[in-house]
């Protein structure tokens, strides 16, 4: 799964995917908590696409748990191929006041209940159903559901994250 990223202090809310249909919509991976917020019809989207520096949304669609959108200037199945991969940027103003960014999580530590650390965060996989917060562990890669029962404090003022794990999640321990 690919990652949240941040261009020129403005933040990720999609990134175009495969084109559907002949008349420009494209798949869109959304990271975002608000896509009717983001991506509202009227809307004008910054991209990191030099050949569309701005676009402007005309429809949000569902599909099988997958979303979709047209934009004004893309109108033919060609241009929506070109912009495939393209980030889709807006201003951090609407965002959850308990939700986070990758560049906002990436190098807490991770501690347990009594203190102990237990790794450091590397990245944000971005799920349907719930984020998965990447901690580095002892050498490996442990995948933490970002849910509150597991993950009852994100600090980044402090540089921590606090996790509740069950037994095994995290490699030699047992909690």
């Amino acid at each position: 799964m690919e990652k949240e990223t941040m261009t020129q202090e403005k933040l990720v809310a999609g990134i175009v995917g495969a084109p559907r249909g002949l008349r420009g919509e494209v798949s869109v991976i959304l990271r975002t908590d608000l896509p009717e917020e983001r991506f509202e019809p009227g809307t004008t989207l910054t991209t990191n696409r030099p050949e569309w520096p701005a676009l402007t949304v005309e429809s949000l669609g569902y599909h099988r748990d997958r979303a979709y959108l047209t934009f004004a200037e893309i109108t033919t199945r060609e241009e929506a191929e070109a912009l495939k991969g393209a980030e889709l940027l807006v201003d951090p103003d609407l965002e959850e006041e308990d939700a986070w960014y990758a560049h906002e999580l990436i190098g807490l530590r991770v501690l347990d209940s009594e203190e102990r650390e237990l790794g450091v965060v590397t990245g944000l996989q971005v799920g349907l159903a719930q984020d998965l917060l990447e901690v580095k562990a002892n050498g490996q890669t442990v995948l933490v559901p970002l849910v509150i029962e597991l993950v009852p404090e994100v600090d980044p003022a402090a540089g921590i994250v606090r996790v509740t794990p069950p037994d095994g999640l995290f490699p030699g321990s047992t909690n």
